[in-house]
């Protein structure tokens, strides 16, 4: 029997760039943009550019910490450190400048992925290439915002959080009513059985796309995923402590996940 699509599965498909990409057993969501992925988060916004590595957050302490070649800012001021963490903090800068045009490739290819399948659902279910041109424009724009943030080595809470989010929903509802007129078209005009035959026909080819392109994503997010633990693993074996305590960049998840809120109301370092 031919299966009829729901237009409410667009929303869904769109909301993959939210939640991350589906596993191919669909038994969990992973999470290509969020470092609760890699059983590490951070709370604050992070921005890394030639001049160093700026953390930074509205509320909490320390609110600010910089580091650039060994040296180390708390709160603006000039921290002393030894000789062992003046080098770990160059590694810890190295490589954090290595990750984040990694992280920005993920988002670029999560975004591809995520669009790919709602195109793919668009010309089943329309046969329109002016819509499946809509959607191609929505991933050109969302690809665009990604290379001013991520590509520019600057990882926002309110960019990748609930605002990234929104902005995905957006689109998906956009599309789902464009989408809904469209399939009562087809019902209304005697072309539901011409959809079902398209649907049918571009099914098995998507599906083969999307479940190898998710499989070579996940490989990249597992590797992305170990270079977040060296930094955690760096940020351990430091020896200087801030009041009294260790300095906390990096934080397992449910704890990064508590202290973010503060994050997403502080301005940025510099642009």
């Amino acid at each position: 029997m031919t299966r009829r699509r729901s237009p409410r599965l667009v929303v869904l498909l769109a909301l993959v760039l939210v939640a991350g990409l589906a596993h191919a057993s669909g038994d969990e969501a992973a999470a290509p943009l969020s470092a609760d992925r890699c059983a590490v988060s951070t709370p604050y916004n992070v921005l890394v550019d030639t001049g160093g590595v700026w953390l930074y957050r509205g509320q909490g302490r320390p609110q600010e910490i910089f580091f650039h070649d060994g040296t180390l800012s708390v709160d603006r001021t000039v921290q002393t450190v030894s000789t062992a963490d003046a080098q770990r903090l160059r590694q810890l800068e190295s490589g954090a400048r290595a990750l984040m045009p990694d992280v920005a490739e993920v988002a670029r290819q999560s975004a591809g992925l995520a669009f790919e399948a709602l195109a793919g659902v668009v010309e089943a279910m329309t046969g329109s290439a002016r819509q499946v041109r809509q959607v191609e424009r929505f991933h050109a724009d969302t690809t665009a915002h990604i290379d001013r943030t991520l590509g520019r080595g600057r990882w926002d809470q309110d960019v990748f959080g609930p605002g990234f989010e929104a902005r995905i929903e957006a689109v998906a509802e956009r599309m789902n009513g464009s989408l809904g007129r469209s399939v009562m078209w087809q019902v209304i005009t005697g072309r539901a059985a011409r959809m079902d035959a398209r649907a049918e026909r571009l099914d098995a080819e998507l599906t083969r796309r999307i479940d190898a392109r998710s499989a070579e994503l996940e490989r990249r997010v597992d590797a992305l995923c170990a270079q977040v633990q060296a930094l955690h693993a760096l940020q351990a074996a430091l020896e200087y402590r801030f009041e009294g305590e260790r300095l906390v960049m990096l934080a397992p998840a449910a704890e990064g996940a508590n202290a973010r809120s503060g994050a997403s109301a502080a301005d940025a370092p510099h642009d």
